[in-house]
C-alpha cells in the first residue's frame, strides 16, 4: 500500500509540473481587448468569398471586412475605403499595434484597398474578385510597394 502512494504521488507530481510548464494563450477574443476582438472579428472571416459591396459573411470587399470587424467589437467605422483613410487618425508605420487599418495604393491617386493588421508583419484582408478573405505579409514585394499609410479608431 505504502509504494502505491508513492507511485501514486510521483505521478500526480510530475502531471502537475508537465502542466506547469504548457502555456495557454488566449484566443484572442477571450483577452477582452477591442484591438483583439477585431484581430478576432477579421480571422473568423477567413475562406469568405469576396463579393464587390459585401460586408457580411456572405461576402466581403476590403472595406465591408474592416468595416465588419470593427463591429464586431463595438466600434463604428465608415463603409467605403477612401473614408475610413480620410477619418482614421494616422499611426506611423513602424508603431503598427493589431487592429490598426493599412491603406494600400492599389490604383493611383486614391486608397483603394484596406486590411487589418494583425501582428508580426501580417494583415488580413479581402483580396479581389475570385479570391477569399486571407492573410498576406508586409514582407511582400507587391504590398509593401503599395502600402501609404495606417490609421487607427481606437484610443491607445
Amino acid at each position: 500500500m505504502q509504494i502505491f502512494r508513492w507511485g501514486f504521488l510521483a505521478g500526480v507530481t510530475f502531471v502537475l509540473f508537465a502542466c506547469a510548464g504548457t502555456q495557454v494563450i488566449p484566443s484572442p477574443a477571450a483577452t477582452g481587448s477591442k484591438p483583439n476582438a477585431i484581430v478576432a472579428a477579421a480571422h473568423s472571416a477567413l475562406g469568405t468569398p469576396y463579393s464587390y459591396g459585401g460586408n457580411t459573411l456572405n461576402g466581403f470587399d476590403c472595406s465591408g471586412l474592416v468595416s465588419y470587424a470593427y463591429r464586431q467589437a463595438g466600434i463604428m467605422v465608415p463603409r467605403s475605403s477612401s473614408e475610413q483613410f480620410r477619418q482614421a487618425t494616422r499611426v506611423p508605420l513602424h508603431n503598427l499595434q493589431a487592429g490598426d487599418i493599412l491603406f494600400f495604393r492599389l490604383n493611383p491617386p486614391k486608397v483603394s484597398h484596406v486590411a487589418i493588421y494583425a501582428r508580426n508583419g501580417r494583415f488580413i484582408h479581402s483580396p479581389s474578385m475570385g479570391k477569399h478573405v486571407s492573410y498576406a505579409s508586409l514582407d511582400n514585394p507587391y504590398w509593401s510597394k503599395h502600402l501609404v499609410a495606417a490609421g487607427r479608431f481606437l484610443p491607445r
